[in-house]
């Protein structure tokens, strides 16, 4: 036989108050089921753990030992279900993302900000991915949910469309480009152009559009985060080819975008999450919050019920 949790509170309750009238009190019992749980406690233990007289339960030597140590017990089990009970209700907890960089840089921290406002104690790791790489930490578990783009058919995966994002190019200032309203793909094609990594979403959407356009562009310059291709957009080395997301950052005032037509070029923005897993309560309180919080200039929101890619 081993000892109980409610054996262990009343030894505890006992001992603190040396008295089976107010220990029994305390635990919300009637004073005879008290009695009952410290005999079956000495019984398992083989110890005597009080004295009992006219003055009160005094514990032993034993008693106070054991009384000490069950009382650490129950503050460290105590302090486990509060935590546990926090979490539950989506008000604590540690929450890994893998997102895009683009979003990450603009559309997720106002969301991010609006979470921890209302849940302080949740806390959040935020891992910035090219597309495919978004994906693969999902699948993987490395993080719980992803925000990606041109996401293949996977059976362990399940998408949630949220957006869709509009490519645009991004001027030099001055550019005669700014007389136009819009920049077709082939116009694009003559230009200096500064282009995301090879690698990128953005890129390989861009150079689909070149193929259905019958041009092959050549960049003049190449950069692996967004801001600093536009940053050299800003030093005048060419037209960037971004989506309108990014250049929602507005830390070039100065520089003017147009849409990119003939054709035009979008790509679907998507929550990732591994299927039929069960997201732990603070990341199900993220994803409601990217999926309500998610705006922008050029972004058309997605409405779609949430579909398995298998």
């Amino acid at each position: 036989m081993s000892v109980t949790l409610r054996q262990m509170r009343a030894i505890v309750a006992v001992a603190r108050t040396g008295s089976l009238g107010r220990a029994a009190k305390l635990l919300h019992l009637s004073q005879p089921a008290l009695t009952v749980q410290l005999r079956e406690a000495e019984a398992a233990l083989g110890l005597r753990l009080f004295d009992r007289g006219a003055r009160g339960a005094v514990a032993t030597v034993a008693g106070r030992g054991l009384a000490d140590a069950f009382a650490r017990v129950l503050e460290d089990l105590d302090a486990v279900v509060a935590g546990a009970r926090e979490a539950a209700a989506g008000r604590s907890g540690l929450v890994r993302v893998a997102v895009l960089p683009s979003v990450g840089a603009t559309l997720l921290p106002p969301v991010l900000a609006r979470l921890r406002a209302a849940n302080p104690g949740i806390r959040i790791v935020v891992r910035d991915a090219v597309a495919r790489n978004v994906v693969q930490l999902v699948r993987t578990g490395a993080v719980e949910i992803g925000i990606g783009t041109e996401i293949e058919r996977d059976p362990e995966i399940e998408v949630v469309p949220i957006l869709e994002d509009r490519m645009v190019a991004v001027l030099p200032s001055g550019h005669r480009f700014e007389a136009l309203p819009a920049v077709a793909v082939a116009e694009l094609a003559g230009e200096a152009l500064v282009l995301m990594d090879p690698e990128s979403s953005v890129r390989a959407l861009f150079d689909r559009a070149c193929r259905e356009a019958g041009v092959s562009p050549l960049p003049a310059c190449e950069a692996t985060y967004m801001s600093t291709a536009v940053a050299l957009v800003r030093a005048g080395l060419g037209i960037g080819v971004l989506p309108s997301s990014a250049v929602d950052l507005r830390v070039t005032p100065i520089l003017q975008t147009r849409p990119i037509v003939g054709p035009e070029v979008r790509r679907s923005i998507s929550l990732v999450r591994r299927a039929g897993r069960t997201l732990s309560p603070a990341a199900e309180a993220l994803v409601g919050d990217i999926l309500a919080g998610i705006r922008g200039p050029g972004l058309r929101q997605r409405r779609r019920r949430p579909a398995r890619t298998g």
